[in-house]
């Protein structure tokens, strides 16, 4: 069964004739010969697609037109009518008719027509569910945290996606969630109808950057083929969001800036003006400032994206929020892996609330994806949580400290009595591998063990 068409025209052969067609190649029909039984079928029955003679017995095909559009927004109708005129024609169009056919007409091309809407109306609903998924996922709960910083950041980012603002700037170290914000400002704006392209403008080399963004006439160049269209064609009345602006070349800048100002662009190799209305988000972990000053990128670029700025806080200004990123992160690799830990031990939650998290949420992110695919019990453990880089030779570093101070302090008495222990459990409490390790003597190590209750059995 593909579908449920409802076929409305007076004359009953056409109607039979329709409908014959129609059941043979897999549909439901139901079938009307004036505007009131139509109308009371568009009432009852939920349809895929109507076929509506444009002329009835008790009114005009447009009312019936106008109904499915009221009752049942997005199923495609096709006009049919003996009547035919360009005047109809638009008319039709313009109350919301996907196509319009004259009689007499052939089957064949009837069916096709058809066809084309049927295809078209379920790549709509495809297209509709896409959005509302995206949706789902990039609101502003998608960006975790109770912090009075990030709380200040949804707010801002609610205000600036119900702005009419097209220019945006996000600040923040790698890490931070930059693509995330740039994702909800569209999602949560009047564009999220229209296409969201997103570009990483360290990706590409600076040709390749340039046809991307601006798109290529065909013949413009070696192995320019075709035409294409650049994002910002393709994203006319949505979003272009470019991650890493610092890194575009001068000369991509000054087209960029362009854009910005005046709407337009030309397509390499083009002589024609493209007029565009989308809005650009872009973003960046360097100091564009200082790029300035430097020389590696335009200031009038700078002053022109400089208008909305969002700094993105790093993880270590809003420690408060550790504990939900982990939690949330936590519940989404359950379900990705199909795992079903449970939460964190003690040790692993003071663990990451007394890392400095250089990578911020996207270290966090990682931490958490490890343990979870990794550890075998229920609840997380303090040694599931590897923090830090690996170097070549095996060996975590974090920053070139050797121990961090948690945000909310800790006892040097603490820190040694940790120190000593991890060098004890390494050398399988030989006194003297262990003194080696920490370069003090045997007799400080034993001294050091007493003095803090460490005994192999109360480690075990």
């Amino acid at each position: 069964m593909q579908g449920r068409i409802l076929v409305v025209d007076d004359e009953k052969l056409i109607r039979w004739n329709i409908i014959e067609k129609l059941n043979q190649i897999g549909f439901i029909t139901e079938e009307a010969g004036n505007v009131t039984e139509a109308k009371q079928i568009v009432h009852k029955k939920m349809l895929d697609l109507a076929i509506i003679d444009l002329r009835l017995p008790d009114g005009d095909g447009m009312d019936i037109l106008k109904e499915i559009s009221v009752k049942q927004p997005g199923v495609p109708v096709i006009m049919i009518t003996a009547y035919s005129s360009v005047s109809n024609a638009v008319e039709a169009m313009k109350n919301g008719a996907f196509d319009y056919i004259s009689k007499p007409f052939e089957m064949d091309e009837l069916m096709l027509r058809i066809q084309r809407a049927i295809e078209q109306s379920h790549l709509r609903n495809s297209i509709q569910v896409g959005l509302q998924q995206s949706k789902r996922i990039f609101n502003l709960d998608h960006i975790i945290g109770k912090s009075p910083k990030i709380q200040e950041v949804k707010q801002i980012l609610k205000r600036v996606a119900e702005s009419p603002s097209t220019t945006i700037l996000l600040l923040g170290e790698s890490g931070t969630g930059k693509d995330i914000a740039g994702r909800v400002i569209h999602y949560e704006s009047d564009r999220a109808i229209y296409p969201f392209m997103n570009i990483t403008c360290t990706a590409l080399p600076e040709n390749l950057l340039e046809s991307e963004l601006f798109g290529y006439e065909q013949g413009s160049f070696t192995g320019a083929d075709h035409l294409k269209k650049g994002l910002f064609e393709l994203a006319n009345y949505g979003t272009v969001f470019m991650d890493e602006i610092g890194d575009t070349p001068l000369s991509v800048q000054s087209k960029i800036l362009r854009v910005l100002e005046e709407k337009a662009f030309k397509r390499i190799g083009g002589t024609t003006d493209i007029y565009v209305d989308v809005r650009v988000i872009v973003a960046t972990n360097k100091d564009l400032e200082e790029m300035v000053r430097a020389g590696t990128f335009r200031e009038d670029l700078y002053y022109r994206l400089n208008v909305v700025p969002i700094v993105l806080p790093p993880l270590r200004e809003r420690y408060e929020d550790i504990p939900l990123l982990a939690e949330h992160f936590l519940n989404l690799f359950n379900k990705e892996f199909r795992r079903n830990r449970k939460g964190f031990s003690d040790e692993a939650m003071n663990k990451l609330l007394s890392y400095h998290w250089p990578g911020n949420v996207r270290e966090l992110r990682n931490v958490i994806e490890r343990a979870v695919l990794l550890g075998k019990d229920e609840i997380i453990q303090g040694d599931e949580i590897i923090l830090g880089r690996v170097s070549f030779g095996g060996v975590r570093t974090m920053n070139n400290e050797f121990v961090l101070l948690p945000p909310s302090g800790c006892s040097l008495d603490d820190v040694e009595k940790s120190l000593i222990r991890q060098a004890l459990e390494r050398t399988n409490w030989n006194l003297t591998r262990a003194g080696a390790l920490l370069n003090i003597s045997r007799d400080q190590v034993r001294y050091k063990a007493e003095k803090y209750g460490l005994k192999p059995e109360n480690n075990k």
